[in-house]
């Protein structure tokens, strides 16, 4: 029973401690771009222009 003494507020602290970490995470905009990321894990990187071909 003195367990619960301990593990309650630990508990209790740790979810508060969660629920800063979102609001800090959306006040940062955080998941203001959801789409940025999908594109930009496809995009290569190599967008080098061809070399022209002389005749």
């Amino acid at each position: 029973m003195s367990v619960l003494l301990i593990l309650i507020p630990v508990a209790l602290l740790m979810g508060l401690a969660g629920l800063f970490a979102f609001l800090w995470s959306l006040r940062a905009g955080q998941y203001d771009d959801l789409d940025g990321a999908a594109h930009r894990i496809l995009d290569d990187g190599d967008d080098k222009p061809l070399p022209e071909k002389r005749p």
